[in-house]
């Protein structure tokens, strides 16, 4: 995370304007970088982080991705941003109206709803 992001992303939740991750990777970089206090900082290396539900996402409120495969982990990660409901209504939406999948297909943007990760995030020491 260099340091003109932390500051970047800082500076709109300081704001009151939302964090909305990129791609999978971008979460999961933005994720790993925040401390248990919800501030980003500018950190180098690797993360073996993995975004799920239990865990919760401790600064970003909304994803823009790629559809992806049922079984994938990805998932996980999309539910811990915008819950179960929101997932499963964009994938029914995405089936009915046959967007197209993967790294070539549509993306969605899934928003966080109010609260709904207020109990997982306010324990997160990692």
């Amino acid at each position: 995370m260099p340091a003109a992001s932390a500051r970047l992303i800082g500076a709109a939740r300081a704001g009151g304007g939302r964090v909305i991750g990129v791609g999978t990777t971008a979460v999961r970089a933005v994720e790993s970088a925040a401390g248990p206090d919800g501030v980003v900082r500018a950190v180098r290396g690797w993360t073996d982080l993995v975004v799920t539900p239990e865990r919760g996402v401790r600064v970003v409120d909304g994803l823009l991705t790629g559809l992806h495969e049922p079984a994938a982990s990805h998932l996980l990660m999309l539910e811990a941003v915008a819950g179960r409901r929101a997932v499963d209504r964009g994938y029914e939406e995405a089936l009915r109206g046959r967007y197209l999948w993967h790294e070539f297909g549509d993306v969605h943007l899934l928003l966080r709803e109010e609260g709904l990760h207020t109990e997982h995030c306010s324990g997160n020491t990692e």
